[in-house]
């Protein structure tokens, strides 16, 4: 029926905007979801199985949609000067790179995020490109992922318990370095090959111990996820040759704008949530999940 496949999209959509952004893992989530709520959009199972890996991409994209909105000035680095001029704002020319005679400015402290986050991309993007299915029909099995979930929860309450009285050193984007940003990279690398670890949890991660404070290590992975996510979607995008009936046009829509949604929100919620707190209830909660993705595993669940 229509309905049930559309509010089944919205359920999806919800999941994946809630886990994507979190440290939880948004491929655990989504093996249970695959088996207890499968999506039948399709006419066969083979065009049903075309069809998931499409709807797939399309709730990715809305999600790092969110990102963008969410962010747009931190991260669009050109300025109009009139602009500028209009809101009052300061024009220190040494901040900005003139282009067009002045009447175009890009920023230099974005300059260099892009350049960082161009850096940390890198890694991960060689591994995929070369290596993605492979590691896909290697490690995307509920035992591989529920390994991952219990052990990256287990390192995070590790690494909050190290980083309990000190100081983060690195506060502001501008205080990132190239190596910081290679590091994080190769830390996203780990996300690539084993399902389950989560993107932006192991990011996080990787960024906690170099010394970022906890909005910042967060901040600096949804950036991250921009390229990343774009690049790897619509990849899939383009290789999906399959027809789309109005019904899958519906589903779709209605998903990736869920996920869209939902992503602004949490997005925001989290920023906000570690301020003040650390990321071990996230952590507990990968736990709880790998063991019960374990028990449904060995049960012949899923």
């Amino acid at each position: 029926m229509e309905w049930f496949e559309l509010l089944k999209s919205i359920i999806y959509g919800i999941v994946q905007g809630v886990t994507e952004w979190l440290p939880i893992s948004s491929t655990g989530h989504l093996i249970l979801l695959e088996e207890w709520l499968p999506l039948g959009a399709g006419t066969s199972p083979e065009q049903s199985s075309a069809f998931f890996s499409l709807f797939m991409v399309s709730l990715h994209l809305g999600s790092i949609m969110a990102v963008i909105v969410n962010f747009w000035p931190e991260l669009w680095p050109f300025r109009r000067r009139k602009t500028l001029l209009a809101r009052g704002v300061p024009y220190d020319k040494s901040a900005y790179i003139s282009l067009f005679s002045d009447s175009l400015l890009m920023s230099r402290s974005q300059l260099r995020m892009w350049i960082n986050i161009v850096i940390a991309v890198i890694p991960a993007g060689i591994v995929g490109l070369l290596f993605d299915d492979f590691f896909e029909e290697l490690f995307y099995n509920p035992f591989s992922v529920a390994i991952a979930l219990i052990v990256v929860g287990i390192i995070f309450i590790l690494m909050e318990n190290y980083l309990a009285n000190k100081e983060s050193k690195i506060t502001e984007m501008e205080q990132i370095s190239w190596r910081s940003a290679l590091i994080i990279g190769l830390f996203q690398v780990i996300a690539a090959i084993f399902p389950g670890t989560s993107r932006s949890g192991i990011t996080i991660l990787g960024g906690l111990l170099l010394g970022l404070s906890r909005p910042l290590a967060a901040k600096f992975t949804f950036y991250l996820a921009v390229p990343v996510m774009i690049g790897a979607n619509v990849l899939k995008l383009i290789t999906y040759h399959a027809a789309v009936s109005s019904t899958q046009l519906l589903v779709l829509f209605v998903g990736t704008l869920t996920a869209f949604l939902v992503s602004i929100l949490v997005i925001r919620g989290l920023l906000k949530f570690i301020r003040s707190n650390n990321f071990k209830p996230f952590a507990w909660y990968r736990i709880a999940l790998g063991v019960l993705v374990l028990a449904l595993a060995f049960a012949g669940m899923i």
